[in-house]
């Protein structure tokens, strides 16, 4: 396979490490500020819905927009400003989302977050598939790896931390608050940039004709997307939910925003587990995370819920999706070596619409059926996950 978008790499040694890993660091703060931006409705859809009159439902689309655009911008923005400075880039993008979530503080309809969620999406999405491969731009090349490792950190870190840390000071506050603070984290992050990040002017870059192509000619990279559609997908179809469903099994509202910093605990810990293993057991890896989401959201549905084994729960859960990242990034890069923003591109693109989706059959599930029901068909997506990857592996055997 040609590659598509492996830089030149005549200059590399010639960067400054101390200001590349600068570099780097603004970039990690500006992606976790992106990821922070687009899950932060989770653990507030209850107070947005009540002030702005919504059901939690309609309330998940806060979710569910900004995930369908993101996956439409990743291909779409990544492809349009090939031409352009990176730098320059990631700077609008990062702008546009901090603007965003202000509007949303001040927002009195709910039409206008809808817009505002609308914007966050073409930022996380455009930004996340263009940073993924910045790290060998910014480095020299012996250390590309870590630097790579800690940008995708921003993404870990915002799913399992953001959230929790957006709705203990929604509780502290209020929503609008929240919303006023990512606003803020993203235009400190765009500061940084402009001091911190060097000009990155464009070089190869993809086309649309490379998505497909790495898709149809990659059986490591359809098995990826697959696994990803479908543990994602089942994650935010509960997840979105998580709120409710805790005040549902009698859960002090207080004490939601510390459950869910548990969870967000537990996240960080389960990066750190993966890290260590998917190195000599990526496969399992991403069986193991299957098995553990599954159990944690059956657990979650049949157990006497108290805070102590609530806890306990989201610990686990905590545990399985803080490795999701890491270990299906892995999963991709390894699958296309040779054309890792292609691959990087259809992976975003997943990603996010599967939380798009998650969030809105959730919303319908939530709505039309029962609230502990989301809990069920998510960990009923996550168990095919095993069957995927299983299977993936007979086919490789038959194959050799």
């Amino acid at each position: 396979m040609t590659s598509v978008d492996t830089p030149a790499p005549a200059t590399r040694g010639d960067r400054s490490p101390v200001k590349g890993w600068l570099a780097v660091l603004a970039v990690t703060l500006g992606i976790f500020s992106l990821m922070t931006s687009e899950l932060l409705p989770v653990g507030l859809l209850t107070p947005v819905g009540t002030a702005l009159d919504v059901s939690e439902g309609t309330a998940g689309l806060m979710v569910t927009v900004p995930g369908i655009v993101a996956a439409i911008s990743a291909p779409l923005v990544t492809v349009a400003t090939g031409r352009v400075d990176r730098r320059l880039v990631l700077a609008v993008l990062i702008g546009l989302v901090g603007a965003a979530n202000l509007a949303s503080a001040f927002a009195d309809t709910f039409a206008v977050v809808l817009v505002a969620r609308f914007l966050v999406g073409i930022s996380v999405g455009g930004f996340w598939s263009i940073a993924g491969g910045i790290a060998l731009r910014l480095v020299p090349e012996k250390h590309v790896p870590r630097a790579t490792a800690v940008i995708f950190g921003g993404v870990e870190t915002a799913s399992v931390l953001g959230v929790p840390t957006g709705t203990f000071i929604g509780d502290l506050s209020s929503w609008r608050t929240a919303f006023a603070v990512v606003g803020i984290l993203g235009l400190v992050s765009l500061a940084a940039m402009v001091i911190l990040m060097p000009k990155v002017p464009a070089e190869r870059t993809i086309t649309f004709a490379d998505l497909p192509k790495v898709f149809k000619g990659n059986a490591g990279v359809r098995i990826g997307i697959a696994m990803t559609f479908l543990v994602i997908t089942g994650h935010f179809l509960a997840y979105t939910f998580v709120r409710p469903i805790l005040q549902d099994d009698g859960i002090d509202d207080n004490m939601v925003g510390v459950l869910l910093l548990t969870f967000g605990i537990a996240g960080i810990c389960g990066n750190f587990i993966a890290g260590a293993l998917i190195a000599k057991r990526l496969r399992q890896t991403v069986m193991g995370i299957s098995v553990v989401l599954t159990v944690a959201m059956a657990v979650l549905a049949l157990a006497d819920t108290t805070v102590l084994t609530a806890g306990a729960i989201l610990v686990l859960w905590g545990l399985g999706y803080g490795a999701v990242p890491v270990t299906f990034q892995t999963w991709i890069l390894d699958a296309a070596p040779d054309a890792t923003e292609a691959a990087s591109s259809l992976y975003v693109s997943t990603f996010n619409l599967s939380i798009a989706l998650g969030a809105l059959f959730g919303g319908l599930a939530v709505d039309g059926i029962s609230t502990t029901s989301v809990l069920w068909i998510g960990a009923a997506l996550a168990v095919l996950t095993l069957f995927v990857v299983g299977g993936s592996r007979r086919q490789a055997t038959v194959a050799e």
